[in-house]
C-alpha cells in the first residue's frame, strides 16, 4: 500500500511533483491583491484613512523634526565656518576703519592749528620780505643765565645760524642763541636779559622792550621810549626797531604786541609802558626763522614771496 502523499504548506509542487522552494501559494498572492485594491479604494475615498494618517503624523512627525534638527547642524557646519571667517575678516576690517577715524578725530583740531599756523608763516615771509625756515618747537626751558629759550628741531644742516630773527604767524618770538646741525636754542623776547629794539607803530617813537620772564596769559614786556615826553596809548601796536643791517638780530617790522598801560615815574622822570604781546610763549609750535633768500637747506624753505624751495 502506498503511503498518503504529504501536503506542505507554502508550497507549490514542480513538474516532477517536488514542492516548489520560494513560490507563494496562490490564496497569499490572491489576499494580497485584493488587499492592494481595497486600499486604493478607501485611499480615494479619503475620510477612511484621514484619522490613521493623523495617528502616523502625530508620531512619525516630532520624530523627524527631532531628526532634521539634529542632524542640520553637521550638515551646515563646513558653510557655518566659511560664514563665520568671512563675518570675523568684516570686523576686522571695520574695526580698523574705526581706529583710523578715531585718530582722525583725535588729530583734526592739531592738523587745523598746524594749518593755519604754516599759512600764517606764508603770509609773514610776504609781508616781511624775508625767507622763513619752517621749525617746531621740540623742547621749552632754562638755558645757562636766560631763564626763557625754547629748542626748536632746525640747526645749522637747514641754514640756521646765531642771532637769527624768530617769529610765528602771530608775531615776534626771538632770536636764536646757539645751534648744532640739527637744533638752535632760541632766547624769546620775555626773558628779562633780552633788549629789543621797538617803535610805537602810532607815532613811529622809538623805545626799548625788556621782558619779565612770564610765559602764560600774564606774560608782558616792557617798553621805555627814548622821547620820555611821549606818552603811548593804550592799545598802540609796538613793532621791532630793527637793527644796523637789517637782518639781525632782528628784522624791522615784526608785531610785537600792543600797549595795555603806562606808569610814569616821578623820581627816574620816565615813563614805561607795559606791552601785552601778541604770542603765546605758553603754546609755542610752529615758528620761523628769518634767513637770507637762497640759504641752503635740508627742508623746505618759504620764500619771500610765499612759495616753497
Amino acid at each position: 500500500m502506498k503511503p498518503f502523499p504529504q501536503r506542505r504548506y507554502g508550497l507549490a509542487r514542480n513538474e516532477g511533483g517536488e514542492p516548489g522552494k520560494g513560490t507563494p501559494p496562490r490564496s497569499l498572492v490572491l489576499a494580497l491583491v485584493l488587499a492592494c485594491a481595497s486600499l486604493m479604494v478607501l485611499d480615494q475615498s479619503g475620510s477612511v484613512l484621514d484619522p490613521a494618517r493623523r495617528a502616523v503624523g502625530e508620531v512619525v512627525g516630532p520624530a523627524q523634526s527631532f531628526t532634521a534638527g539634529a542632524v542640520r547642524p553637521f550638515v551646515e557646519l563646513p558653510e557655518w565656518f566659511e560664514d563665520k571667517d568671512q563675518m570675523r575678516g568684516e570686523l576686522a576690517s571695520l574695526e580698523a576703519e574705526n581706529d583710523q577715524l578715531r585718530s582722525q578725530v583725535r588729530t583734526t583740531d592739531l592738523d587745523r592749528n598746524r594749518l593755519a599756523e604754516f599759512e600764517g608763516l606764508t603770509a609773514a615771509a610776504t609781508d616781511l620780505g624775508t625767507a622763513l625756515v619752517p621749525a617746531r618747537v621740540i623742547g621749552i626751558g632754562a638755558s645757562q643765565s636766560f631763564s626763557a629759550t625754547v629748542t626748536i628741531d632746525a640747526g645749522s644742516s637747514s641754514g640756521i645760524t646765531p642771532d637769527l630773527t624768530v617769529l610765528n604767524n602771530d608775531g615776534l618770538v626771538g632770536r636764536v642763541l646757539r645751534v648744532t646741525s640739527t637744533t638752535a636754542t632760541v632766547l624769546l623776547v620775555v626773558d628779562p636779559d633780552s633788549a629789543v629794539g621797538a617803535r610805537v607803530a602810532a607815532d613811529m617813537e622809538l623805545g626799548f622792550l625788556t621782558g619779565r620772564g612770564d610765559l602764560g596769559d600774564e606774560a608782558r614786556l616792557d617798553l621805555e621810549l627814548v622821547d620820555q615826553t611821549v606818552v603811548p596809548r593804550e592799545r598802540d601796536v609796538v613793532v621791532t626797531w630793527g637793527s644796523r643791517n637789517g637782518d639781525s638780530p632782528y628784522l624791522a617790522g615784526i608785531p610785537v604786541g600792543e600797549v595795555v598801560s603806562v606808569y610814569n615815574s616821578v623820581r627816574e622822570t620816565s615813563q614805561r609802558a607795559v606791552i601785552d604781546p601778541f604770542v603765546d610763549f605758553a603754546a609755542l609750535d610752529l615758528v620761523g626763522v628769518a634767513v637770507p633768500s637762497g640759504t641752503r637747506s635740508d627742508r623746505a624753505v618759504v620764500e619771500a614771496d610765499g612759495s616753497l624751495r
